[in-house]
Parts: structure tokens; sequence; C-alpha cells
């Protein structure tokens, strides 16, 4: 099954993710199918492309509750 997850990015004490599409249990660093998306917390600066969620979720994604919660789904 798809997931939209937070892929982890960035240095110690300076997270920084990305909004990727993969499969539900592959690890978070390993290989993504589409990056939909930036999220720097510390900054509180989300960027992503909605047109491409939606598509997704249309076939068949789902996303994990922290995405639904700061995409607002």
């Amino acid at each position: 099954m798809l997931k939209i997850k937070l892929s982890p990015l960035g240095k110690k004490h300076e997270p920084h993710y990305r909004i990727v599409v993969m499969e539900e249990n592959s690890k978070l660093t390993s290989d993504n199918l589409v990056i939909l998306g930036d999220y720097h917390p510390l900054a509180n600066k989300l960027t992503f492309d909605q047109d491409a969620v939606s598509e997704w979720i249309k076939k068949g994604a789902q996303p994990t509750p922290k995405v639904k919660r700061l995409l607002k789904i």
C-alpha cells in the first residue's frame, strides 16, 4: 500500500522533512516514488503541490496522521 509520509533530512537540531509517496513498509530514508513538498518545522514553513497530493490520494495513497494534520486533509 502506498503512503504519503514525511521523510527526514537536515542536521541535528535543524529538522527538515520532505513530503513523499512511498511504500508503507519501506524505510523513511529509502527511495521514494515522488516528492510532493517540503516542511521546515522551525521556520513553520510548508510548501506542497495540492494538485499532486489530491491526485495521489485518488490513486489510493493514504496520508499518515501527521501529514493529514499538516495538509489539513
